[in-house]
């Protein structure tokens, strides 16, 4: 089957954010997405969605210049979303995962597409109780966005880490900053991309795994990155959901921005330097076991570095392109995580000092309503 690339000539964006349906009262997942989404005004049909489970509910943006316009996007539809979940008893929460609901008690969304994924997958699906923010990043060629998905390898890591945002699960400490990152790995087309050539060869590579059955369309490959053929993207999905608007901006313009410079350099001719997949893969499991708290391998010179200064240096390499995209200001909001740690962290002390996963829920709802302008009616 051809897939067209359809190409953009700047680097627009896309965002999509999935949030959990929580009972206002018991603090607990709710199968009630659909109460939600039978209210949606008809022009954002296609932008406020169900996904896999009734507990979920996702929010994406139209088509965005900056970052300043998605933010916009999304406050006028999360505030109409928290608006209405109000009304029926509900509230949405940003995390990767919820604390304490059992993931066996979800239910899931009807649709042929998700009959198809829990017969072929069965349990595996049972337990993506998860929820990520996922960044398109518009560029003109499919063979562009193929050498982009490489080169991103090495930074996925960095994301993964700045937007940790899933220790509990089940009730419990899992030990991980970012549980959900393992769980969307039992996926088996999930996790770091593999290296392609070009864009003919991902389509031979796909056309294949729908040949055989092993997909049903080139929408199961969930790979932490990947091209995006309708859209004319690089669609980034290694990323928890953040706990605010503020940390969701600066991710957003830290990827516009890394997609931006590496882009250039693709235009330019640079030599493409390798990073090694097992390279990549010890730096994301360190990321998702501590977070901004990791020590990463350095892909060129090999030795150890900490997560903070590979922060602070993707800051520094980010910046021009971020002036020159429009979003310099959004970008600096990765400081707050540097200063004042990740929703990860900050849902451990939340639970160090009171013990109970309800205290949790209170708190990431607290940060999202101080913090994103997205407020309870």
């Amino acid at each position: 089957m051809p897939y067209t690339f359809k190409g953009n000539p700047t680097h627009t964006l896309g965002v999509e954010v999935e949030l959990q349906v929580v009972d206002r009262d018991t603090l607990a997942l709710s199968n009630s997405v659909q109460q939600i989404l039978d209210r949606v005004p008809r022009q954002w049909r296609d932008q406020i969605k169900p996904e896999l489970m009734q507990s979920y509910c996702e929010f994406n943006t139209g088509i965005c210049h900056t970052v300043k316009e998605v933010e916009h996007d999304l406050v006028e539809k999360l505030q109409w979303g928290q608006s209405v979940a109000e009304e029926l008893g509900l509230t949405l929460v940003w995390g990767g995962t919820h604390p304490f609901s059992p993931w066996s008690e979800q239910q899931y969304s009807p649709g042929e597409r998700y009959t198809w994924l829990t017969q072929a997958m069965r349990d595996i699906t049972r337990r993506l109780v998860v929820f990520g923010l996922h960044v398109h990043v518009g560029v003109n060629s499919g063979d562009k966005a193929i050498q982009l998905c490489d080169r991103l390898l090495r930074h996925l890591p960095t994301l993964l880490a700045l937007s940790v945002n899933s220790p509990m699960w089940n009730g419990r400490d899992t030990g991980l900053s970012s549980y959900r990152s393992g769980v969307m790995e039992a996926l088996p087309t999930a996790g770091l991309p593999y290296h392609m050539r070009n864009w003919s060869e991902y389509v031979w590579l796909v056309d294949h795994l729908v040949a055989t059955n092993f997909i049903q369309s080139i929408r199961e490959i969930w790979w932490d990155v990947r091209p995006h053929a309708e859209f004319g993207t690089v669609e980034v999905r290694v990323m928890d959901m953040p706990m605010n608007m503020q940390h969701l901006s600066a991710l957003v313009a830290l990827t516009q921005s890394l997609v931006a410079g590496i882009s250039e350099h693709i235009d330019r001719g640079a030599y493409l330097v390798d990073c090694h997949p097992m390279i990549a893969k010890q730096n994301k499991w360190h990321a998702a076991r501590f977070g901004m708290d990791a020590s990463f391998v350095n892909p060129d010179t090999m030795k150890a570095v900490s997560a903070v200064n590979t922060v602070r240096a993707l800051l520094d390499r980010c910046r021009p392109y971020a002036e020159q995209l429009g979003c310099a200001t959004e970008l600096e909001g990765i400081n707050d995580i540097l200063e004042h740690g990740t929703g990860a962290s900050r849902q451990r002390e939340t639970f160090r000092r009171t013990g109970d996963m309800r205290d949790v829920v209170r708190n990431l709802i607290e940060h999202q309503q101080a913090e994103t302008g997205v407020r309870p009616a």
